[in-house]
């Protein structure tokens, strides 16, 4: 696969917030992807998307991260499960094809390419999953 400049539009997203380790990244995943599945059917936030993961730029070994999923409309946050969104613009695109465990090297693979090209990242990135092999990593333009 091969990276690209594309251009993105916003998308709402129901999302639990957090500032994660590195370490720590496996089990906030899971404890929230947890909460959120038992919170979504009573958000009235619309028809439920694809799982995503919404970052900023690393800062001493943590990432401010909202994992969640793409949800149809806005809705009143409740709990711990917030409204946000992804961002519309022009954003560097890979699409990892295989495990999840390969999404480091993804990640490396598109901020390279994005260094090769010129292009600077503005440190707003997600990744918007599909199957247990697949995902779209993002990187909004600066």
């Amino acid at each position: 696969m091969s990276c690209s400049v594309v251009t993105t539009e916003r998308q709402f997203t129901a999302v639990i917030k957090a500032k994660v380790p590195f370490g720590g990244i496996p089990d906030a995943q899971r404890s929230a992807r947890a909460t959120l599945a038992a919170s979504l059917a009573s958000l009235d936030a619309g028809a439920v998307g694809r799982g995503i993961t919404r970052f900023r730029t690393p800062a001493d070994g943590a990432l401010d991260m909202e994992m969640g999923s793409i949800v149809a409309r806005r809705f009143q946050d409740r709990g711990d499960v917030v409204l946000s969104e992804l961002p519309a613009g022009r954003a560097a695109h890979y699409a990892l094809k295989g495990p999840f465990e390969g999404l480091p090297g993804a990640w490396q693979t598109l901020f390279e390419w994005c260094n090769r090209e010129g292009v600077t990242p503005s440190g707003v990135n997600w990744e918007i999953y599909g199957t247990a092999q697949d995902a779209d990593l993002y990187a909004l333009l600066a």
